[in-house]
């Protein structure tokens, strides 16, 4: 039952992600009337932070829901053969349904809401482009989570500025999105998520930039763990 409730969550989270964004811009430049100048991308800022803090915490509330596919890999790749096989047959199938729905329900009600993320360069430059930007901030994830993992007001502002100047860097060239599935909501609306440059700049790059920021993140961390516990054996 609990992870049938975890899937639901997934779904949940996944959908009101992808609409977040969309309704953060049209509250900001359509209700509250800002120009697209500096003060209104600072306010846009703001509610980002704001939003992904409010994320965070249904995170932490429904004990480990995600709408990111690279959230769910990353620690299913640390994990058992079980746990593993459990998020990728059915956790990322979830949140991408959440997307492709909550995308779906957004044009049906919104239909100025634009194209979502595209890609404006080639595909290799893309695919490295969002593939450097999902290593970063995998491994700034990582980091966070073993050195500041009690601190949630902390871990969670750094990982939100973390975020967002990611995506500004990546922004005009793939929409500097890091997450497969909100990009594969706004593709399947399209109907260009089968093609090649939708799998291997939005799916394949960002899963196999996640997966070598963990074994790096291991490599690079785990030996200085294991050298101050067998120091701290020889001082006792």
């Amino acid at each position: 039952m609990g992870r049938i409730k975890l899937l639901l969550f997934d779904f949940v989270l996944s959908f009101m992600w992808v609409s977040s964004s969309v309704l953060i811009r049209i509250f900001v430049f359509k209700f509250l009337g800002f120009r697209h100048d500096h003060l209104g991308e600072i306010a846009k800022t703001a509610f980002s932070v704001a939003n992904m803090f409010f994320f965070a915490f249904l995170v932490r509330l429904t004990r480990g829901a995600a709408h990111n596919p690279l959230t769910v890999l990353a620690g299913a790749i640390s994990g058992d053969f079980n746990n593993f096989l459990y998020c990728v047959a059915a956790r990322i199938p979830s949140q991408v349904l959440g997307s492709i729905v909550g995308v779906k329900l957004l044009i049906y009600t919104i239909p100025e809401v634009g194209r979502g993320p595209s890609l404006n360069i080639d595909i290799h430059r893309g695919a490295l482009t969002e593939g450097l930007l999902t290593f970063a901030i995998v491994t700034i994830s990582l980091g966070l989570a073993t050195k500041i993992r009690e601190n949630f007001f902390m871990k969670t502002w750094i990982s939100s500025l973390s975020k967002l100047t990611l995506h500004i860097l990546g922004s005009d060239l793939t929409g500097g999105c890091m997450n497969p599935a909100s990009v594969m909501g706004w593709a399947y609306a399209r109907g260009d998520h089968i093609t090649k440059e939708h799998i291997l700049v939005y799916w394949l790059a960002p899963i196999e930039a996640t997966i070598l920021a963990v074994w790096t993140f291991k490599l690079l961390v785990q030996p200085v763990k294991e050298d101050r516990t067998a120091s701290k054996r020889k001082s006792d």
